[in-house]
C-alpha cells in the first residue's frame, strides 16, 4: 500500500500518477487491441501526458519562497557546514571565557571574526541565543591550556588565550578580537568553532580555513617569522582537502599595517 506524506499531498499525485503510467507500460495487454499503438508512440505521448501530471501540482503545492529556498540549497549558499574533529587541543572549560577579545598577551597581527549562525531546517535563518566556541593557535603554532609533551614543546598549561565564548545576537551573529593564526605541522591555518544551545548540547564542531594565493591574507602574513617553508595547503591538509566546493572556507579581507576582517556563514542543520 502506498503511504502519501501529508504534508506534501502533490507527492501522491505525482507517485500514484507514476504507478498508474508504468502499469500501462509493464502490461500493453490492457491496451484496447482494436486500436494498436506504436510502442514508441505510446511511450512519448504519455510521458508527456505524466509531466503535465508532475509539473502542475508541483507549481500549486510550492510558493515562490520554497522554489527560492530550495534554489538556495542547490548553489551551496544554505548549506550545512561539515562535522570536523575539535582536534587534539580542545577548551577544557569554556564556559569560563566569556569574552569578545582573546588575544591576552598573544602578539599578532588583529584579527577581527564575525561568524553568523543560521539553521538549515528553518531556511537557514538566523540562530540567536546560541554559544560559540571559538580557539586557535598563536603566530608560532602554539595553543594554550597544552604542552610540555610531544605534540607541544612549549608548556602553555596554566594560560588560556586565543580562546572564547560569545552568544548569537538576533542576526545569529558573534564578533571576536584575535590574532591571525600562525600554522604548525601537518594542518593549514585554522580556527576551531564549537556551537551549542542555550541547553548546552552540542550543534556543530566544525573548523574555519583561509583562503590562499597570491594577495590573500594567509600570504600577506607569511606565516610570520617563521615563514612559509613546510607549510600544508588546503588542498593537501587532513581536514580541508576533501572540501571542493570551499564551504570552509572564510571570506578574509585587510592588510597587515592596519589588521584583517575574517567573516564566516556557519549553518547548522
Amino acid at each position: 500500500m502506498m503511504v502519501c506524506r501529508i504534508d506534501h499531498p502533490a507527492y501522491c499525485i505525482i507517485t500514484r500518477s507514476f504507478l498508474l503510467f508504468t502499469s500501462f507500460v509493464e502490461k500493453p495487454d490492457c491496451l484496447n487491441k482494436n486500436q494498436p499503438m506504436e510502442r514508441k508512440l505510446f511511450l512519448k505521448n504519455g510521458l508527456a501526458a505524466l509531466g503535465i501530471l508532475l509539473v502542475a501540482p508541483l507549481a500549486h503545492s510550492c510558493s515562490k519562497e520554497d522554489m527560492e529556498t530550495a534554489a538556495e540549497g542547490e548553489q551551496g549558499d544554505c548549506a550545512v557546514a561539515p562535522t570536523e574533529t575539535e582536534g587534539p587541543f580542545p577548551t577544557h572549560s569554556p564556559a569560563t571565557y566569556s569574552r569578545s577579545d582573546i588575544r591576552e598577551d598573544r602578539e599578532g597581527y588583529q584579527l577581527d571574526v564575525t561568524i553568523t549562525v543560521g539553521k538549515v531546517s528553518n531556511g537557514c535563518a538566523a540562530l540567536a541565543g546560541a554559544f560559540v566556541d571559538i580557539w586557535h593557535c598563536d603566530a608560532k603554532g602554539n595553543y594554550s591550556e597544552y604542552g610540555g609533551s610531544g605534540m607541544q614543546s612549549s608548556d602553555y598549561t596554566s594560560l588560556h588565550f586565543l580562546r572564547g565564548r560569545q552568544v548569537t545576537d538576533a542576526d545569529g551573529k558573534v564578533t571576536f578580537t584575535t590574532i591571525f593564526p600562525g600554522w604548525y605541522n601537518g594542518r593549514a591555518t585554522h580556527i576551531h568553532v564549537h556551537i551549542f544551545d542555550a541547553s548546552g548540547n552540542s550543534l556543530k564542531v566544525t573548523q574555519i580555513a583561509f583562503p590562499e594565493g597570491s594577495g590573500t591574507a594567509l600570504s600577506k602574513v607569511n606565516g610570520y617569522a617563521k615563514g612559509m617553508n613546510g607549510y600544508t595547503y588546503n588542498a593537501n591538509d587532513n581536514i580541508f582537502g576533501d572540501d571542493s566546493s570551499g564551504i570552509e572556507i572564510a571570506t578574509v579581507t585587510g592588510e597587515t599595517s592596519s589588521g584583517f576582517n575574517l567573516s564566516f556563514q556557519l549553518n547548522i542543520p
